[in-house]
């Protein structure tokens, strides 16, 4: 397909109602791709100019503009925050941002390309807010930012100035299939164990997974009982709902390829929602919303991880593929203990028992 034709395709996609990865997805290409067709476009709905790699500065140059809202998903879950981009900094390919309300984990190494995007909407005058969309070398999007009613203009206009690049060719590769696991011996459960309880840091976890060969939910069967505990897949509302009751601080995160994005604080409005034979379980508080496909849960688990500040919980959610959905916790800080309040609502998840299938196996 040219690109002419892909700029039609795309927008025939696009004025079906189709969101723009999905729209990409209809005419057979990632969205990557569909929005790097339209660069330099000067006639078509969409119009994109590439941006530099020099994704820090780019980030750290985005202060002057004032609120804007920070949005990273992947296949299930969307989260979105509104707040000012500060604090960014990085060390090699890990960058940060721990603004007030922007708190980002950045992976660099796999951000492949940006633009910065405009669009006019499909029914009615204006046009959608303007954003920059950063991807990964398949096309997948691993964060966006898009302007607010508070954002200066004229300083988020000079930082697509001073960032685009007019010559950029930006390529994008399929997404291989995973390759077939290679026969592994059997974990050894009881020093995986061991070396679980002796952890003292949560981002211990990680290399301790990598030191055994495991994936996140073969780890947690492992411990399972001890450390670890599935619950029923409605605990996710359930959580959200007595959370956003008792006014409890929690901590949300969801991560794309390249990010991982974080909300702290309370939940208010939390709004099951049917559309299309699809349940989505959001959050739709002022300066933060959460869109997560209910549905497509297939496990969730409690987890408890020891540190020097005592014991830290998480509720994480699973899709069928067995990747990891959103993570949830109390809102806490280094140095601070896991709050009361946090602790109750997991000990009523765990109480409300494990799913059927989990029991009987």
């Amino acid at each position: 397909m040219n690109t002419p034709d892909i700029r039609t395709a795309f927008q025939a996609a696009r004025a079906r109602g189709l969101r723009a990865r999905e729209a990409a997805e209809a005419i057979g290409l990632s969205e990557g791709a569909a929005i790097a067709a339209h660069q330099g476009a000067t006639d078509a709905p969409l119009q994109a100019q590439a941006l530099k790699p020099d994704w820090l500065g780019l980030l750290q140059s985005l202060e002057a503009c004032g609120p804007l809202m920070a949005l990273t998903r992947n296949d299930t879950v969307v989260h979105e925050k509104t707040g000012v981009y500060q604090k960014v900094s990085a060390t090699g390919h890990v960058g940060l941002a721990l603004g007030e309300d922007i708190d980002l984990r950045l992976f660099f190494h796999q951000w492949h390309a940006g633009f910065a995007v405009t669009e006019a909407l499909a029914s009615g005058p204006g046009t959608a807010p303007p954003s920059l969309q950063f991807f990964d070398r398949h096309g997948t999007a691993v964060h966006k930012i898009f302007v607010r009613e508070q954002t200066d203009l004229a300083a988020w206009q000079a930082v697509i100035v001073r960032h685009s690049d007019a010559q950029a060719a930006r390529d994008f590769v399929p997404r291989a299939a995973p390759a077939a696991a290679a026969p592994q011996a059997a974990p050894d459960a009881t020093a995986f164990a061991a070396a679980w309880g002796a952890m003292t840091d949560t981002h211990q976890f990680f290399p301790l997974l990598k030191q055994f060969g495991l994936e996140r939910q073969q780890g947690f069967r492992l411990v399972e009982g001890r450390y670890t505990q599935r619950v029923e897949n409605a605990a996710v509302r359930e959580m959200l709902m007595e959370a956003a009751f008792d006014g409890t601080p929690i901590m949300v995160f969801v991560g794309s390829p390249g990010c991982i994005q974080i909300h702290t604080g309370p939940v208010q409005r939390v709004e099951p929602m049917e559309v299309h034979g699809k349940t989505w379980l959001n959050v739709l508080d002022p300066g933060f919303n959460l869109h997560l496909r209910e549905d497509l849960i297939a496990d969730v688990w409690v987890v408890e991880k020891p540190t020097s500040d005592g014991v830290v919980t998480s509720v994480e959610a699973f899709d069928a593929r067995g990747e990891l959905m959103a993570m949830f916790f109390g809102a806490r800080k280094p140095g601070q203990s896991e709050l009361v309040a946090w602790r109750n609502i997991v000990a009523h998840l765990q109480s409300a028992g494990q799913p059927s299938d989990a029991v009987s196996a």
